[in-house]
């Protein structure tokens, strides 16, 4: 009989060449028999992840968790996968815990930078890579500072705040933040295009279907896109759209084939700052005639900044030049507040531009 160690060093060798359902297979008969130990459970839900069955490594990783609370190297692994199946928020809670049973473990540092990263959390992610003397943080590092650049909000970022806020965020928006970006696009359609019905119209960054909702006696046809496959689902709970996507608004434009007579961003252009890319897009994916209206908040001068919640702000005289570089005429801008922020309402503009 080989020793107990055996088995285990030569799953550890399939999955170094990239035969991890061999592994996963080897390990599976290895703890049936009663013959694993947390090493071989923490190997099984790895192969499990790399093998491509998230389910599965997070059912085993629960497992060798619960057998072994307070070893840091079992809460990684749960991290690990969670991370895997795009957990976000459990992956890194389950770092953090491995952190606090060994504040000085590399690994469990390196993994919470990552998450940090995939949740599009560029300064928390750089204060955990940067804290780990490992090569493999390099790139890490260098994508993270990249993102600290770019000018738009990172879309994992803006998923990941949705997909937190998805359960509440009727009544957190309504109640405590007093939203009315919906209801102040819809008071601009009736000045821009007033008494129009039977109208297709697509719902950028829909959320959970609150300005669907506001225009649905205007649509013939009604579709969304939201980055947000929590968001998503509380909008198609509503029955009010022909179709829903889950992608980034700039990508899911060209998912769309239809022409649209309006489209809608209520309170989404915030996580963007140049929107170069957008307006282009959306001047190809309206008709002659058609609108596209949305808020924004306010900078007072020229071009965009970010504020202090992560949200954009762009000048009257950027949207109005961007929108005439990308073929859109400006026909309405009004002030208005869309929301408010600390108590205090968030200085906007509602705009209508046309084709």
């Amino acid at each position: 009989m080989p020793p107990d160690g055996y088995p285990l060093d030569v799953a550890h060798d399939l999955i170094a060449k990239g035969r991890a359902k061999e592994a996963s297979d080897l390990l599976a008969a290895l703890i049936a028999e009663g013959r694993g130990g947390l090493l071989a459970r923490v190997a099984f839900a790895k192969a499990l992840r790399l093998s491509g069955d998230t389910a599965g490594a997070i059912a085993a990783a629960r497992e060798a968790a619960s057998l072994n609370p307070n070893v840091p190297v079992s809460v990684i692994a749960l991290g690990e996968a969670l991370l895997a199946a795009n957990h976000l928020p459990t992956a890194i809670g389950e770092f953090q815990r491995a952190l606090r049973l060994d504040p000085h473990g590399t690994e469990a540092r390196m993994n919470l930078g990552r998450a940090w990263l995939e949740a599009g959390e560029p300064e928390k992610a750089l204060e955990n890579l940067e804290a780990v003397e490992d090569e493999r943080s390099v790139p890490l590092i260098g994508k993270a500072r990249a993102m600290q650049s770019a000018q738009r909000s990172n879309p994992n970022y803006v998923r990941h705040l949705f997909d937190q806020f998805s359960a509440d965020y009727d009544t957190r928006m309504r109640g405590h933040l007093h939203y009315r970006a919906p209801e102040i696009l819809r008071e601009m359609a009736e000045l821009v295009l007033p008494q129009q019905e039977q109208l297709s119209i697509l719902d950028l960054g829909c959320g959970t279907g609150l300005c669907g909702v506001a225009f649905g006696d205007m649509a013939s046809r009604l579709d969304g896109v939201d980055l947000s496959p929590a968001m998503v689902e509380k909008a198609r709970a509503l029955g009010i759209y022909n179709d829903l996507k889950v992608a980034d608004i700039e990508a899911g434009l060209s998912a769309f084939e239809r022409i649209y007579d309006l489209i809608l961003a209520a309170d989404t252009i915030v996580y963007l700052g140049d929107l170069a890319e957008l307006f282009t897009s959306v001047a190809a994916h309206l008709a002659g005639g058609g609108y596209f209206l949305f808020t924004a908040e306010k900078k007072e001068g020229g071009g965009f900044e970010i504020g202090p919640k992560r949200r954009w702000r762009h000048s009257e005289s950027y949207l109005r030049g961007t929108a005439e570089h990308a073929g859109l005429h400006l026909s309405g801008l009004i002030a208005c507040s869309p929301r408010m922020e600390a108590g205090q309402p968030v200085d906007g503009y509602a705009v209508a531009l046309s084709r």
